[in-house]
């Protein structure tokens, strides 16, 4: 896929301008948006990429819009178990609801930029060691195997790190958000850093956390840069809308870390066929590819990944429900 100059440069800037808009928002009127704000945006957000898609899809053909869908919906899917950890740091540390917005924005510009570098360093040793697949697919088997060990008790996604600890001992943080700046001067002329400072840097690690598993997530898909950076993009606008939009149903998602489990393991054994079938390393096969290990298609790869993210989603709405109802005749 031969990407022009002119085509990467319009993509940033029509990303900055998107972003501009939500920060003049969110400057001018910090507010906890509506469901039909929140909706319309999330909406909005998801047209765009269809629309970008349906883009791909008139210019390169088929096989790469097939690879931008799959990656992006991937990608959203695990932006989402990202909220699941961002609703457990606003609660912890207790973020005010109309200064929320903010925090998730902060979220969102900190998780692109360590996407994008991630990006350019993967597609670099993509480049020059074709045998990185073998540690990308190993990476992603062991991420699954956490996912199903952690199970359901996202209190464990989140642990103040050694940063976050170091901060709130050697700063002198004040013990209100205020309006939600990073630092404020007392009536005495002291600065004090604010509990924000606190929080986006919980956010910011957290972000660095996640872009590890993302990030060999969506070159299993696709090595094209261009795609992997838009499929990361779209995947992250609007998320901080989606974190409005569902609410207490997040929590009723009990089964969705089961479901990323299946599809990270099948991008993982994806990519590790993809390493064998591609063999460059000396010390196996003598640096010859294994022809028998299958190439999975991109339609079947989009297949599973629709497949278990919907069955996953049902499942837990029916166990909630049941749930819900078995409480309320034991009350």
């Amino acid at each position: 896929m031969n990407v022009p100059v002119w085509v990467w440069v319009a993509t940033l800037v029509a990303l900055v301008a998107v972003l501009a808009v939500d920060l003049l928002i969110i400057g001018r009127r910090p507010h906890e948006p509506s469901m039909k704000e929140a909706g319309t945006w999330v909406g909005f957000y998801v047209g765009l990429a269809v629309l970008f898609g349906i883009g791909v899809w008139a210019t390169a053909g088929g096989q790469y819009a097939g690879e931008f869908y799959t990656g992006w919906l991937t990608e959203y899917s695990l932006s989402v178990d990202n909220l699941f950890v961002f609703v457990i740091i606003m609660a912890r540390f207790a973020v005010p609801r109309h200064l929320q917005q903010k925090v998730l924005l902060i979220g969102i510009v900190l998780a692109l930029l360590m996407r994008g570098a991630f990006i350019v360093a993967g597609a670099a040793l993509i480049a020059q060691f074709s045998w990185v697949f073998y540690i990308f697919g190993a990476f992603l088997v062991y991420t699954a195997i956490t996912l199903v060990k952690g199970g359901e008790n996202d209190e464990e996604d989140f642990k103040e790190n050694l940063l976050i600890r170091w901060a709130k001992r050697a700063l002198p943080i004040s013990s209100t958000f205020g309006d939600g700046r990073f630092s404020v001067v007392t009536e005495t002329g002291k600065r004090l850093f604010t509990p924000m400072l606190i929080v986006t840097i919980a956010i910011g690690t957290t972000d660095l956390i996640f872009a590890l598993d993302s990030i060999p997530a969506i070159f299993g898909i696709t090595k094209e840069p261009y795609l992997v950076f838009t499929a990361n993009v779209f995947a992250l606008m609007g998320l901080r809308q989606l974190f409005f939009l569902l609410g207490g149903l997040l929590q009723r998602l009990v089964y969705l870390n089961i479901g990323l489990a299946v599809v990270l393991a099948f991008i993982g054994v994806k990519l590790f066929l993809e390493a064998l079938h591609t063999n460059t390393l000396p010390f196996l096969n003598d640096g010859h590819g294994f022809h028998w290990a299958p190439e999975i298609p991109i339609w079947l790869s989009l297949l599973v990944i629709l497949g278990t993210l919907g069955i996953a989603t049902v499942a837990s709405l029916i166990k909630s429900s049941r749930d819900r109802k078995r409480e309320l005749i034991n009350n």
